[in-house]
């Protein structure tokens, strides 16, 4: 039988939409751009040197994506790729205090996202949060800055904070404070580790940000304890196989972790990260799990379920995402009897 990963429906709960610019959407912000300009300047190599140096790559999206016009355009964009991918539930993430070099403010920059979102939404029929990122490099004020406002719209479309960003560079230390301001407005938290760094950086998020999902955590692997702490605790990994390989934390697929994390029982998911940086879509990261590593139907829709549950959704939109994913799932069985 042939595998068709076009065919599932999907849950995404790592994709950043400040790295998701298709061409299409660059040249209508940008139309002097040409595709050659776009493969050089906004994808990056197969092989990137590291996790600092992928993120250099951003760059240019940013520059893009500074108005209020460019940013609606984004999230028409992403939607776009998502419902291309069969996604049905989203939580999109992205850095507010980034889109603030032509005067707007972070409420605007917030506001104007969530519009478009919630836009998209009904016309997609995609479920979708917004998650708002504070960065490794960023200052304990602009920290708190990004929390203040994820407790701002805290019921109004955002759901949680996350700190991103290069995690072997920067220390936590400018970031605890922000994260005790959102749990103590009822917002939850989630942080980027293991990816750049080893299992001692997933332990280290852990005891400092009281976080329910780890974005990455691959590098979890290496540690016997670690495993066992993220089984006790029900930590979520939001895993991202081919951003990795471009990042440089393993040579291929192949060699990923992410099916022995998978056989070990941690609650996984599948995800993109940045879809043009990384030159990926999810259809794609699920081919190649099913090429690499025989993954069928089963294995992504305990992958899909584990994300629902792990995701900040409302109770009732969870009930209705799983009823679709495990539907579909006894559809897809039929069909091949």
């Amino acid at each position: 039988m042939n595998f068709d990963a076009r065919n599932i429906p999907k849950i995404e709960l790592h994709v950043h939409l400040d790295t998701c610019i298709s061409y299409h959407c660059a040249r209508m912000l940008m139309p002097s751009l040409n595709l050659r300009m776009f493969r050089t300047q906004f994808i990056a190599p197969e092989k990137c040197n590291d996790l600092g140096d992928f993120l250099s790559r951003i760059t240019p999206q940013l520059d893009l994506l500074q108005t209020t016009c460019a940013l609606r355009q984004a999230v028409d964009d992403i939607f776009d790729q998502l419902h291309a991918d069969g996604v049905i539930y989203a939580e999109l993430r992205f850095a507010p205090l980034l889109h603030l070099n032509q005067n707007l403010t972070a409420e605007q920059v917030v506001e104007t996202v969530l519009g478009a979102m919630q836009a998209r939404s009904q016309i997609y029929g995609i479920e979708a949060n917004l998650i708002l990122c504070t960065l490794r490099h960023f200052s304990a004020q602009q920290s708190l800055e990004t929390a203040r406002l994820v407790a701002r719209y805290l019921g109004k479309g955002v759901v949680a904070l996350d700190l991103a960003a290069d995690e072997a560079r920067y220390s936590l230390e400018n970031h605890i404070k922000a994260f005790e301001y959102v749990r103590s407005h009822g917002g939850d938290c989630i942080a980027h580790a293991g990816e750049a760094r080893g299992f001692a950086s997933v332990n280290e998020t852990l005891d400092n940000l009281n976080v329910s999902r780890i974005g990455h955590g691959v590098r979890s692997v290496e540690d016997r304890a670690t495993l066992d702490r993220l089984l006790r605790d029900n930590i979520h990994l939001e895993v991202c196989p081919g951003c990795n390989i471009v990042c440089n934390i393993y040579p291929s697929i192949a060699e990923h972790p992410v099916n022995t994390l998978f056989h070990k029982g941690i609650s996984l998911s599948i995800n993109t990260d940045a879809r043009t940086v990384a030159n990926t879509t999810l259809n794609e990261e699920y081919q190649r799990l099913h090429h690499i590593f025989g993954w069928k139907d089963e294995e992504f829709l305990t992958c899909n379920l584990n994300a629902v549950r792990a995701s900040f959704a409302l109770p009732r939109v969870k009930q209705r995402l799983e009823k679709i994913l495990r539907c579909q799932t006894l559809l897809d069985k039929h069909d091949v009897v």
